[in-house]
């Protein structure tokens, strides 16, 4: 399996709550190998395995939380 890594920009993150709710939010996603909330760089780093799921679901996980996500950046496959 091939492991992609990805970071959210999330400009909406303001505190530790914030940072709970995503992670525990995209961490109960099948296929997140880890997910990081970075409060003030208003971010989110997922590693996650691209064949069990989509980045687009990681970021609707993000949104249905109540978080828009402004950016994403991928890097790998």
């Amino acid at each position: 399996m091939s492991e992609t890594q990805a970071v959210l920009n999330v400009p909406s993150i303001s505190c530790n709550h914030c940072r709970m709710a995503i992670e525990g939010a995209v961490g109960a996603l099948a296929g997140v190998r880890s997910v990081a909330v970075d409060v003030d760089a208003k971010s989110v780093t997922i590693a996650f395995e691209s064949v069990d799921v989509t980045l687009e679901t990681i970021a609707a996980a993000v949104e249905e939380e109540g978080y828009e996500v402004a950016g994403r950046h991928v890097f790998g496959n």
